[in-house]
């Protein structure tokens, strides 16, 4: 398994990719660490690094890395892009996760 981008996270991958001066080879980092509301925190970043317990996953031409711990946590999730009156943010749909916050960006196991 992996983990998936919807539509809209791909097309915002995108248009952040074409921002930046050397998009040669970067990739979309997904990461998880302790913390947040609910215990875990996701965090996504574009990165020029692929690190040694990186699992790499590519979705329509958009190079996805994640470390394995991360990984773990993560399998089977899909990441969207969603844009409300709060603001717009990369949510991540985890099957793994008991509970998450109102917010999005934290969960428990």
């Amino acid at each position: 398994m992996s983990i998936k981008l919807t539509e809209s996270a791909i097309k915002k991958i995108n248009s952040l990719m074409s921002e930046e001066k050397d998009s040669n080879h970067l990739m979309f980092r997904v990461s998880i660490s302790g913390g947040g509301c609910a215990g875990f925190q996701y965090s996504f970043s574009l990165d020029h690094v692929k690190n040694e317990d990186d699992c790499v996953f590519g979705e329509q031409g958009i190079t996805v890395v994640i470390d394995e711990a991360s990984l773990a946590l993560a399998e089977g999730s899909e990441v969207d892009f969603v844009e409300e009156l709060i603001g717009a943010s990369f949510q991540i749909k985890n099957p793994n996760a008991s509970s998450s916050c109102g917010c999005g960006s934290s969960f428990s196991i």
